[in-house]
């Protein structure tokens, strides 16, 4: 749904298409707007706007967390401990607090969002990547390939990286509904694209004033992200149970 978003709208998403206020219907399934835009479409597109950011925040965190993760385990000594303290400065700090400071000064917007979300997301990867590759270095199969000679690259993406990959897929897999749900806070803020653009969380907060007497308004664009989230979380669940065979 968010890949195809433009083009599996029923109605164009930015347009009056009836009357306002309609209520759900069999023409107009989530109802129309104030304006009269129909909600359905304009959700549809909120989801484009809410998921593959997600997705792109947990890309770059993990390629970088993961990346800081394995040097340290890997050269440990002080290199070890440098990296460790830069994690653990990152971990202690509000991240949710210091990401909406990031956006308040540089100004509100989608990609600014993105990349305050960013900044504080990867320490957690760095710290599972480093934490599996010291206990995998200690494992009889890869003691018993550093004395058959095998170094560098080979020991590294043969005997190490298979088993840290699983713990970091798991990760990022159940860290996408945190995500998606911290997207929507700074868009409910104000703090994501501006309006007119359909993104959920402003959607719902633009509307709360008429929770009681047009509740499709609110309810409906926050139901969506609730069901996001929890898709989100079922599919880390199941990721997590084939890899890890349970």
């Amino acid at each position: 749904m968010a890949v195809l978003a433009p083009w599996i709208t029923p109605f164009d998403p930015q347009l009056r298409v009836a009357g306002a206020y309609l209520p759900p219907s069999a023409e107009h399934w989530f109802g129309t707007d104030e304006i009269g835009r129909d909600l359905f479409s304009r959700v549809i597109l909120g989801v484009r706007y809410t998921w593959l950011p997600g997705l792109a925040v947990i890309g770059f965190s993990l390629t970088l967390g993961s990346l800081l993760g394995l040097i340290s385990g890997l050269m440990g000594d002080k290199v070890d401990l440098v990296i460790e303290r830069i994690v653990d400065l990152f971990l202690v700090l509000p991240a949710t607090l210091i990401a909406l400071a990031v956006v308040a000064s540089l100004g509100p917007g989608l990609v600014n969002t993105m990349i305050a979300l960013a900044i504080f997301w990867w320490p957690w990867y760095a710290r599972i990547s480093r934490d599996e590759i010291r206990r995998l270095k200690a494992r009889p199969h890869v003691e018993a390939a550093r004395i058959a000679g095998v170094r560098g690259p080979r020991l590294l993406l043969r005997y190490l990286l298979p088993g840290v990959v699983p713990a970091l897929v798991i990760g990022a897999s159940l860290d996408v509904a945190n995500i998606i749900m911290t997207l929507s806070l700074m868009s409910f803020l104000g703090l994501g694209l501006p309006a007119p653009a359909p993104e959920l969380g402003a959607m719902t907060s633009r509307t709360l004033d008429s929770l009681t007497v047009h509740w499709w308004l609110p309810i409906l664009p926050a139901a969506i992200i609730f069901l996001l989230c929890l898709l989100a979380n079922l599919a880390g669940d199941g990721i997590r149970a084939a890899l890890r065979g349970t």
